[in-house]
């Protein structure tokens, strides 16, 4: 077995306990110390993979992405503690990304060539932190679907028990949301400033430029449509989840097809 994916699954093996905590009797200081663990395994991962240039193939992009998610989501527990309760649904996503990158190839690296300037550094941090967001929003507007339908047919499960709120899933929701909408002003920002330098033009018709840009609008017409006419409960959450499925095809999708279908490293 290769070393490569032995800290794959150790780092996934040390995703267990954030996900199984929530379902005992435990105080919020002892599930977050378990979220604590499982980002630091996770950002020990990522760091192993930029350390060997490969933190641009897929494996390295999955990793910063459940590691920034992780942050980001002890980020808002500061803010909000119910955030919290949204590990019963996110951990065990993330975990399943974990073995994803066990599953994939080994990756041999590839030459980082010159060092990335600040404004590439800026642009693929704003990146890494609108896909976790929007990640955890998409995760608090599935938690509001789940607790209405459990709502809905009289009946409550382990796992819904165990969700926030209705009400203050909607909060986290747009919360999120709204956090998520202003980092990805800027990220298309400094996209335009890269493609600008790079190719001359400010705008340049790729299935990243296209997807995030679809996503930018769907995720600020959710927001409007929030703020103006009180949209809100599944049907905010649908048009969240759509914007995470864009994003998810313009972060890992595209550097999973150019990698494995087309042959051709990111």
């Amino acid at each position: 077995m290769e070393l490569s994916v032995v800290f794959s699954l150790l780092a996934v093996c040390a995703l267990l306990p954030a996900a199984a905590v929530p379902y005992f009797v435990v105080s919020g200081r002892v599930l977050a110390a378990s979220v604590a663990g499982a980002a630091s395994a996770a950002g020990a991962r990522s760091a192993d993979l930029v350390a060997r240039a490969e933190a641009s193939d897929l494996a390295g992009a999955l990793w910063l992405s459940i590691t920034a998610t992780l942050l980001l989501l002890l980020c808002a527990v500061a803010v909000r503690r119910s955030a919290l309760m949204l590990t019963p649904l996110l951990v065990p996503w993330l975990m399943v990304l974990g073995m994803i990158t066990v599953a994939l190839p080994a990756s041999g690296g590839e030459n980082p060539g010159q060092v990335a300037g600040p404004w590439v550094l800026v642009h693929a941090t704003t990146a890494v932190a609108t896909y976790g967001l929007v990640t955890l929003a998409a995760i608090a507007g599935l938690s509001v679907i789940l607790t209405q339908r459990s709502l809905k047919r009289k009946t409550t499960g382990p796992l819904v028990s165990r969700l926030p709120g209705e009400m203050e899933a909607e909060r986290l929701e747009v919360g999120l949301l709204t956090a998520a909408v202003v980092i990805l002003v800027a990220g298309v920002a400094t996209g335009m400033v890269l493609q600008l330098a790079e190719a001359g033009q400010v705008l340049v018709a790729n299935h990243k430029t296209i997807l995030s840009l679809a996503a930018f609008l769907v995720l600020g017409a959710t927001l409007a449509a929030h703020l103006c006419f009180g949209t809100r409960g599944r049907t905010s959450a649908r048009f969240v989840l759509v914007a995470w499925v864009l994003l998810t095809l313009g972060f890992p999708g595209v550097k999973f097809v150019t990698g494995f279908l087309l042959g051709d490293a990111v």
